[in-house]
């Protein structure tokens, strides 16, 4: 009997594990394989300021059983990243690339790539428009790409999720409208928004999904955190959403529109067909340290399609227009959609595995 395959699922954070789960689902239930994962550099700040990893038992409370913790010193066949790594981590390893949201939305995925010019990454990408942006920023180098899809969504649109029971659990009223508010860490809105966005949705629900590192300390102050639950103290039409829950998944599929500024979830929520609120923040405010570009879009992207603010003041406006899209909207999301995410089927969980099976098995 021949041994079974091993395929390692490499994540640097809790957050990223969503982009593989459909993945990881679809391998543990084949016996031909023996399937693992990693946390490498998920922590907590112990005392504000010594940096505490996260133990293998941590990551075990959001797996199945059929998948084990990986062992340091293992050497697997396969492993599949959600980010960009080092190859000498696993110099006999295959390493494939299922990046942790769409990977064209921010520069810093072909900024890192294009450390490993010499490395061999089988990179699984969502779109033709996804490969192109990569020819353009000449970061390929020996790697190669495979159009997919994009996997982290596959079960939205299987529609494997309750909406009822999802909104009950939160606490919040299944039968009123939903706002999902998801600011990302860097640069944020936090500042400009909380306050305004609380005071605007009393007649819906309001869920907060910050984004993982706001919790941790890491690119960003815990203070983040810490404001957001002291300003909904009180409000009954609040949920914030907990670190350990990780996934956004769930909540893109409740929400009847979603409010992010620089955040990739504003191009994943086009899957939903649902409109969108981008609220614009100043360009300088869109630079890395170096004063290169944070995104890799243009300032144009998505503006014709989602509704773009600039005020706390238009928030009232611009949410009774995304829950009340006209026709024309509804169009220009649908072409978005197929322009930026390969079939949307619910099958790229099982291409990226078939594309594996048949290199291996």
């Amino acid at each position: 009997m021949k041994r079974p395959k091993k395929i390692l699922f490499h994540i640097n954070y809790l957050y990223h594990l969503p982009a593989i789960e459909p993945i990881l689902e679809l391998f543990a239930d084949d016996n031909n394989y023996d399937t693992a994962i990693i946390l490498a550099l998920d922590f907590d700040l112990k005392f504000g300021i010594f940096r505490k990893r996260k133990s293998s038992q941590y990551l075990k409370n959001f797996i199945g059983s059929k998948v084990r913790i990986a062992h340091q010193t293992e050497i697997p066949d396969v492993v599949i990243t959600t980010d960009v790594i080092d190859k000498a981590l696993y110099p006999n390893s295959q390493i494939c690339m299922v990046y942790h949201g769409p990977t064209f939305n921010k520069t810093v995925t072909y900024r890192e790539l294009k450390k490993h010019l010499d490395d061999d990454y089988i990179i699984f990408a969502e779109s033709q428009f996804a490969v192109d942006k990569f020819i353009e920023s000449h970061c390929l180098g020996n790697s190669k790409t495979e159009i997919i899809g994009f996997p982290k969504l596959d079960p939205i649109i299987s529609n494997k999720f309750d909406r009822a029971k999802i909104l009950t659990e939160l606490g919040l009223d299944a039968n009123k409208k939903t706002i999902l508010y998801a600011p990302t860490y860097k640069p944020t809105s936090l500042n400009e928004l909380t306050h305004e966005i609380i005071e605007v949705t009393k007649d819906f629900n309001l869920i907060i999904k910050l984004h993982h590192y706001s919790w941790m300390g890491k690119y960003a102050k815990r203070s983040q955190s810490r404001k957001v639950k002291k300003a909904i103290n009180g409000f009954q039409h609040v949920a914030l959403i907990t670190r350990d829950s990780y996934s956004i998944v769930p909540y893109f599929s409740v929400a009847d529109t979603l409010i992010s500024e620089a955040s990739g979830g504003l191009t994943e929520f086009l899957i939903t067909e649902k409109v969108g609120i981008v609220y614009n923040l100043p360009q300088l405010k869109l630079k890395h340290s170096d004063n290169q570009p944070l995104l890799s879009k243009g300032d144009d992207f998505l503006k014709d399609t989602y509704i773009n603010i600039s005020s706390p003041n238009q928030l009232s406006e611009a949410i009774q227009s995304a829950l009340n899209p006209t026709n024309t909207m509804l169009r220009r999301i649908k072409l978005d959609k197929e322009k930026y995410f390969y079939k949307n089927d619910g099958n790229a969980s099982q291409r990226v595995k078939s594309f594996i099976d048949k290199l291996f098995l």
